[in-house]
């Protein structure tokens, strides 16, 4: 049996889009699910839409998201890029010999010709055809130019593209695992160029080219895709090679159903992660925009995904983002990782909102880890962690509500903030076991207890009659923020 191998080739053009990551899953879920290998290989044949450290960001948003590259350009121990398996080079800017040994096959065998019709021409032939309501497509002037007048023009300094020479009127079909079987007509489509003036592939030779060497069984890619692999089946059959499987998968939407974009916030991985967002939340998520698991679970970790993914399952029409419902989703798995692991995640946050310092992080750990615990039940996101705990960094408390100040208007409240203070003034700092036994102890001295006890301290040191526990508050807050916050509420609210 055939080994199944699937490749994400993404262009090294920015930040990774999360439609991207996307595909990148559904191939990794698909590959690990058949005990198949999932290749990274780089498409960087327009080079003038390459940006430098591109390709160290794809790989690290592909491991920061757990999607493990069998084979292909990938880091080695020490954070190098190198490049592992024997169908390589696996960039294709170093692959141009290869090309153009195969673009000679086609011209040889007479399924592509020379083009050296100018811009401007080509320009002006698609002008004509709009006003004319016709597709915009190359009129074929060169087709009927014989090998041996183009190789003379050639020689003579001419520049020139290659093109694909597809049959007129002829029917080619394909069959896609998730639409079903597709007929597309040559007469609707385009003799596209396979080979630019600079001597490099466009996408349309350099896949079908890499795919067959790379004996890629499956190709999992975007819908935008779809009008192009009519071409590409054409091209397999030009060389006598067996077509690979097609997936075109549905785009990922924005609320109003439209292609996600970057004027509607955050799209690529690298800001998803600089949000604050896990990467199990972030894939867990993404794997359900646009396929659903037999049991319709909603958290899936990736051996469950793993075990569950099915083409059969993915759906035709593009999925929506919502970003409430991500948010759900990662907020479940911060609420069920280690406190330590969402400390660490928080630390960077805390310090660039000058809440911590680096020798905060150094001398008090246990503090800082207390802080995010006391708030990780409430976080949706790593970045929350600054507005959920600005209430322990604020100079001074802000009352929310009438029922606040009822609550401060009680007879024993004068007496039960008193006995609070002169219990502190004896101490240097608040520990732990302090912060544990001073209601007990207030309570011993004053007789107040329940509510009465509590509520007053609580809305004292947090502004709020409700809100996290009261002996973490203590804790975090510590002596001197305690006196400067009860001494602001009695000088303002007290009677």
């Amino acid at each position: 049996m055939k080994e199944v191998r699937l490749r994400f080739a993404p262009s090294p053009t920015g930040f990774i889009h999360i439609g991207s990551i996307r595909t990148a899953l559904y191939n990794y879920l698909y590959a690990r699910r058949n005990n198949g290998k999932f290749i990274l290989r780089i498409e960087d044949t327009d080079q003038t839409r390459f940006v430098e450290g591109a390709i160290e960001n794809l790989i690290k948003s592909l491991n920061w998201a757990g999607i493990e590259i069998d084979e292909g350009v990938c880091f080695d121990d020490n954070g190098n890029i190198i490049q592992k398996g024997e169908y390589g080079p696996y960039i294709q800017s170093e692959r141009l010999s290869i090309y153009k040994k195969y673009i000679n096959e086609l011209i040889e065998k007479g399924y592509a010709y020379y083009c050296f019709c100018s811009k401007e021409r080509l320009e002006k032939v698609r002008e004509e055809q709009k006003v004319k309501g016709l597709i915009p497509r190359y009129d074929g002037l060169c087709r009927s130019i014989s090998l041996e007048e183009a190789r003379k023009r050639i020689a003579n300094g001419e520049e020139y593209v290659i093109r694909l020479k597809l049959p007129h009127n002829k029917d080619i079909k394909f069959h896609d695992l998730v639409r079903g079987d597709i007929v597309m007509n040559t007469d609707d489509l385009d003799d596209q160029v396979l080979m630019k003036s600079d001597g490099f592939p466009t996408y349309h030779l350099a896949v079908v080219v890499d795919d067959h060497l790379m004996k890629i069984t499956h190709i999992i890619r975007g819908e935008e895709w779809l009008a192009s692999t009519p071409k590409h089946v054409y091209l397999y059959e030009a060389f006598g090679w067996e077509s690979p499987q097609y997936v075109h998968l549905p785009v990922v939407l924005n609320k109003d159903r439209k292609k996600l974009s970057k004027r509607q916030g955050d799209v690529s991985v690298e800001d998803f992660r600089k949000s604050g967002y896990l990467p199990e939340g972030l894939v867990n998520y993404l794997a359900l925009v646009g396929w659903s698991p037999e049991g319709n679970e909603e958290i899936l970790s990736m051996e469950e995904m793993i075990k569950q993914f099915s083409f059969e399952r993915v759906a035709k029409t593009g999925g929506v983002f919502d970003k409430d419902k991500l948010d759900w989703v990662n907020g479940h798995y911060i609420r069920s990782s280690s406190i330590k692991r969402i400390t660490d995640l928080s630390i960077p946050y805390l310090i660039e909102a000058n809440y911590i310092t680096k020798e905060d992080v150094k001398n008090r750990y246990d503090w800082i880890e207390t802080i995010v615990e006391t708030v990780q039940e409430s976080l949706s996101t790593i970045k929350d962690i600054v507005d959920k705990t600005k209430i322990f960094f604020e100079d001074k408390v802000t009352l929310e509500g009438e029922e606040v100040l009822e609550v401060l208007k009680g007879d024993q409240v004068h007496v039960l903030f008193d006995a609070f203070e002169a219990e502190l003034e004896d101490i240097d700092e608040i520990d732990k076991e302090f912060a544990k036994g001073i209601m007990k102890k207030v309570q011993k001295k004053t007789g107040i207890k329940g509510k009465n006890l509590y509520m007053p301290i609580r809305i004292a040191l947090t502004g709020n009659m409700h809100g996290p526990e009261l002996v973490n508050i203590i804790y975090i807050l510590g002596k001197d923020k305690i006196t400067d916050r009860i001494k602001y509420i009695k000088e303002k609210y007290l009677i």
